[in-house]
């Protein structure tokens, strides 16, 4: 996933009751970034536009909520690198953190309308979900940080991941695909539900 995926947001109600039913039986989750979007030039006009579309057509089909009025602040390079390897630094430092820092950077992006790519910002976040400002913010900047989150990009490219959100069961070093893009959890429970099962019977 990518926490500035759009569609990704959209799922994130699912994720979360699919994690509750996955740790039910024993399955914790690991989220793994992607690297969706690496500009290096703000957001113009046009593109700004296009997103916000795109946006709309995740808020109709998932109900998701977001904020148009404030989305998309002027002078946003949408480079996803930092919320991604602020995740990365958190899942370092503390697993069980990296799940809140996730909803905290997508209720900051799309239901508040602030600018993500902002290291002093993902300290913020990061601190609120309850992981020391001060270890945070110098393992962030560290190029152990910068490699481990290339590792994730690479890992996503190298199974030919091309769209988010992807969830995938894992046992035994096999991977089972349980969606590629969004599904709504009605269509995905039954369905993590007869992997839990067949792992519990094996």
């Amino acid at each position: 996933m990518d926490p500035m995926c759009s569609w990704c947001w959209g799922f994130a109600p699912v994720v979360a009751a699919l994690a509750q039913q996955a740790a039910a039986g024993g399955v914790p989750l690991h989220i793994v970034v992607g690297g969706l979007r690496q500009e290096r030039a703000a957001l113009d006009p046009v593109s700004k536009v296009r997103i916000l579309a795109h946006w709309q057509a995740v808020n109709a089909r998932t109900g998701q909520l977001f904020n148009f009025h404030d989305a998309l602040p002027d002078g946003l390079v949408y480079n996803t690198e930092p919320a991604c390897r602020a995740l990365v630094a958190a899942r370092s430092l503390d697993e069980q953190s990296v799940w809140p820092l996730l909803q905290l950077i997508q209720e900051a992006f799309y239901a508040e309308g602030r600018d993500v790519t902002r290291p002093q910002l993902l300290v913020e976040l990061a601190e609120q979900a309850g992981i020391p400002r001060i270890e945070f913010a110098e393992l962030f900047d560290s190029e152990q940080m910068h490699a481990a989150t290339a590792a994730d990009f690479s890992w996503v490219q190298d199974l030919g991941i091309a769209g988010f959100p992807t969830l995938l069961a894992e046992r035994d070093g096999q991977l089972a695909l349980l969606t590629n893009g969004y599904q709504p959890l009605e269509e995905l429970a039954p369905m993590l539900e007869r992997w839990l099962q067949r792992g519990a019977r094996g």
